[in-house]
């Protein structure tokens, strides 16, 4: 019985070598539509579908492989001699290989034109019956969804004149992840669309995400937790999980979850920047002439808290840089490239783990947290007003200096977990308050670190997360040296808080957005 293969793609990338290959090892060509064009256009004896089965495509190409010629040659189990007998009492011949992909949904659907119709349209039925039918009788069937399997499937063929049972079945746990995907998509926006089919829904009413272990970690957050590490199917530019680790310890999931808050607040910032991050909150955060300046200046913040923290850079770090780095202890450097004499000092410090990422401007499109039964979710919060948005809300009006101490601060106080009070002056983190249930022990534990790391706080930019809800908290921040103040506003009590600021002189400004980090 000869070897058959239907191959109709709508991803072409590879597929002409892929047959031609086939061909040559003795493969009989099914083909369909633009796939079957293509090859006899590059000189590749093919046979239509629809000449195989004796049933013209119909419906507008709806209904071209739905037919019992496929789907048994695909089905049947050639071990079972009962399956054999009646493929054979019907003529019907066995197709070996099944290389499919799937009409273009997602790619379709994220046009910005894209219509009801069209994305209807893209919905494909023929292609996940055959996959998921070859899927199902791996056992003698090879199927191959991904352009990247071909060059494995092509030679194992050569080798051993037919793809090995391993990876018959690799190939199939891809096909039913792909198809649960599409599916997914699928679903994704068909809920998401309102009574006029119209993509209005921030969140659709039913959510599937799909996500791929990159692998299984010694541990979580604590060693009696099990933990593994996930990453979307596409990694858009500039988000952690498209990472490459250069050197040092395998990752932990307190270093990636640490590594992920570093990197955005550092990518945050359009002037070279250094975030140094300890337990999920920035222990210092600067900007400088470059790299090197940056992280002095974010290590003078808090240099106790900085021991065994995890430093982002938005520039590439260069040997002097490194120099710096490597008189302290760290757990993770993240930067989008590295020097040769920098990568030459990390070298020397193999626990290190030493991680490039790529700059983008691209963020989640959701945030989740999970809740006892229920997911909790969110847009992420990317929002940052700029000076021309803030409110001046006191007598005193601010100086160009201090507009621009206030609006570091208030970009850092995005990052820091809340109730959150950051102190800034220069481009540069004097004392950070994190995650206190009290605005005003915020505050103070802020000026504490300050006065460890024997920095003034005076003239500095204090930044509050969410609004002061009596002038408590204005008071302890002004006491310690701060003379101009920024935050949401928002409180019933504002008109309390704002009069405070008068009396003691200083500036104070609304936003009118609030960032709570919890």
């Amino acid at each position: 019985m000869r070897k058959q293969a239907l191959i109709s793609v709508s991803n072409k990338a590879g597929v002409v070598d892929f047959a031609r290959s086939l061909v040559e090892l003795g493969f009989h060509i099914l083909s369909t539509g633009g796939t079957a064009k293509l090859l006899a256009a590059e000189g590749i004896e093919c046979q239509e579908v629809s000449d195989y089965t004796g049933f013209p495509e119909m419906l507008d190409g709806r209904v071209k492989t739905l037919d019992p010629h496929v789907h048994a040659g695909i089905l049947a189990r050639r071990c079972v001699p009962e399956h054999m007998k009646a493929i054979a009492d019907h003529n019907i011949g066995t197709i070996d290989l099944v290389c499919v992909n799937l009409y273009p949904f997602e790619q379709t659907i994220a046009k910005p034109d894209c219509s009801f119709e069209l994305a209807i349209e893209n919905i494909d039925i023929g292609g996940p019956t055959m996959i998921r039918a070859a899927a199902k009788n791996h056992e003698s069937v090879a199927v191959i969804v991904d352009p990247s399997d071909y060059t494995k499937v092509v030679d194992e063929i050569k080798a051993n004149g037919e793809v090995s049972a391993a990876t018959r079945l690799a190939l199939a746990k891809k096909v039913f992840a792909h198809t649960a995907r599409y599916d997914a998509a699928i679903t994704n926006y068909l809920t998401s669309l309102d009574e006029n089919n119209q993509r209005t829904k921030a969140f659709p009413d039913v959510l599937t995400r799909q996500w791929v272990k990159v692998e299984d970690m010694r541990y979580g957050e604590n060693p009696h937790q099990a933990a593994a590490f996930y990453r979307e199917d596409y990694i858009a530019p500039g988000l952690l999980a498209g990472y490459s680790q250069l050197q040092g310890k395998e990752l932990s999931y307190n270093n990636i979850a640490d590594a992920d808050a570093a990197w955005e607040a550092v990518r945050s910032f359009d002037t070279p920047a250094c975030v140094i991050i300890k337990h999920a909150n920035p222990c210092g955060v600067a900007i400088g002439l470059n790299a090197c300046d940056a992280y002095q200046k974010a290590f003078r913040t808090d240099s106790k808290s900085a021991f065994g923290g995890i430093i982002a850079f938005n520039r590439e770090v260069d040997e002097a840089t490194a120099v710096e780095v490597c008189k302290q202890f760290a757990e993770v450097v993240i930067a989008p490239s590295y020097t040769a004499g920098a990568r030459e000092l990390f070298a020397a410090k193999k626990n290190l783990r030493v991680l490039t990422v790529a700059l983008g401007n691209a963020h989640n499109g959701y945030e989740m947290k999970r809740v006892g039964g229920g997911l909790l979710v969110q847009t992420p919060d990317i929002q940052l007003c700029s000076e021309s948005d803030l409110r001046v809300v006191t007598k005193k009006q601010p100086t160009s200096a201090q507009l621009a101490d206030m609006m570091f601060a208030w970009n850092v106080a995005r990052f820091v977990k809340s109730n959150t009070i950051v102190y800034a002056h220069n481009g540069m983190t004097l004392g950070v308050g994190a995650g206190q249930m009290s605005r005003v022990d915020s505050a103070r534990i802020a000026a504490i670190k300050a006065e460890e790391s024997g920095l003034s706080l005076s003239g500095c930019a204090a930044a509050s997360d969410a609004f002061f809800p009596f002038r408590d908290g204005l008071d302890v921040i002004v006491d310690q040296g701060a003379t101009c103040i920024i935050q949401p506003g928002g409180s019933i009590r504002d008109d309390e808080v704002i009069a405070a600021a008068d009396e003691r002189g200083v500036v104070m400004v609304f936003t009118g957005e609030r960032h709570f980090r919890h």
